[in-house]
């Protein structure tokens, strides 16, 4: 890369993340001043998952970015297709810009159907980098109405650090929170040029000082069971088996399922949060007709 084009590169860095509002980026709100407009340099490295060093010789032109590193400023930064294309003009790598965006995931029809016949047990499809695909009545019943998070919201690990009452509803939240961190490594080695894995991670890096310390200790997990304590605020504490299945079509969903045994009282208490669950949905449906 000439020089004249990585300190264009560096001004077109600086402009551009001067331009970012910090909570549009997800970002949380701070009381004190800032003393820059826009996004900081140790943001930008976060929420690009790459080390703030790194950054600041980028912004120097005293370094030449990798594809990856692209791919990631790209979605940290919110480029447009042009600004994209300008990116990787001024990087020397027009070769490496991708093509085309990724397809979007989609539900496979027979998870939507295992969801259904699951109707008194809380089930939930998990697709790539734990985004929740979709979930059953019981699942909303059981962890937060899920319709109401926006789609892209919408991921198990952002929840699991970013949402209250999903911390006060698992009482062994450092450790499952521990093992979704883990399972997200081992997918991030599958994928690691992901630009919206990269994105997640920089924004639960920037957020969460836990997931930082454990994403870095670079701990995997394929776990596929195991038994979760919850504390529900309608129904006490459940103890539950939880159970991973994996889709066959190579698509990377997984349907977790969550059940109690028969007889015991989790077993009792999710009938009746099932039970409060279905009367519930009976009585928008007379409202609204």
């Amino acid at each position: 890369m000439k020089p004249t084009s990585a300190s264009q590169l560096g001004a077109f860095l600086r402009v551009r993340r001067a331009q970012l509002d910090p909570q549009e980026c997800g970002l949380p709100a701070t009381d004190s001043a800032r003393r820059v407009t826009g996004l900081r340099r140790e943001e930008v490295a976060a929420l690009a998952a790459i080390s703030v060093d790194y950054y600041t010789r980028l912004e120097q032109g005293r370094v030449r970015a990798s594809a990856p590193v692209l791919a990631t400023l790209v979605q940290a930064l919110r480029l447009d297709d042009d600004q994209q294309r300008y990116l990787y003009e001024l990087a020397g790598r027009t070769d490496d810009r991708p093509r085309r965006r990724r397809a979007p995931q989609r539900l496979r029809p027979a998870m939507r159907r295992l969801l259904d016949q699951l109707a008194h047990t809380p089930a939930l499809v998990l697709g790539k980098r734990l985004d929740i695909l979709a979930w059953n009545q019981a699942a909303a019943a059981l962890y937060t109405d899920f319709a109401a998070i926006p789609a892209a919201r919408r991921n198990y690990l952002r929840l699991l650090f970013t949402d209250p009452a999903m911390r006060a509803l698992d009482l062994d939240w450092e450790h499952d929170a521990r093992d979704a961190v883990a399972a997200l490594r081992l997918e991030a080695a599958a994928d690691a040029e992901d630009p919206e894995l990269a994105r997640l991670v920089g924004e639960l890096a920037v957020r969460d000082a836990d997931f930082r310390t454990w994403w870095a200790e670079h701990r995997v997990s394929s776990a596929a069971y195991g038994t979760k304590h919850y504390r529900h605020p309608l129904v006490g504490d459940l103890t539950l088996d939880c159970d991973t299945w994996v889709g066959p079509d190579g698509s990377g969903q997984r349907l977790i399922v969550l059940t109690a045994e028969p007889g015991s009282p989790s077993h009792d208490a999710l009938s009746i949060l099932a039970s409060w669950t279905a009367e519930a949905a009976t009585a928008d449906t007379e409202v609204n007709r």
